[in-house]
């Protein structure tokens, strides 16, 4: 079977499409309701938060510095902190870790 890349790219831009038009035209009316524009409002941060978890895990070469990096970020941030802050911290918990730990 041969595969076509043009077709495969076709279907992919056709479904992109609809996920973004399909909203748009079959909602017209503003959502009132409590619940869905509670859900919706934390749409995005729920999936970025899916995209980032796993990455923060696996990007170092050992899981414990990542878990540490992201436990310290985690509180960095409930308290406050900068991004900048919470970035640097992090990233100094990573590299005294995997210093400290054998890989």
């Amino acid at each position: 079977m041969e595969r076509n890349v043009y077709l495969y790219i076709l279907v992919m831009a056709g479904v992109t499409y609809l996920i973004r038009m399909l909203p748009l035209t079959l909602i017209r009316k503003e959502i009132k309701n409590p619940w869905v524009r509670s859900f919706l409002y934390y749409v995005p941060y729920v999936t970025l938060s899916v995209m980032i978890f796993p990455a923060i895990l696996t990007a170092t070469a050992s899981i414990w510095s990542g878990a540490a990096a992201l436990v310290v970020g985690s509180i960095l941030a409930y308290c406050k902190k900068s991004l900048f802050q919470v970035s640097i911290v992090s990233c100094a918990v990573v590299f005294c870790m995997e210093w400290i730990l054998p890989v």
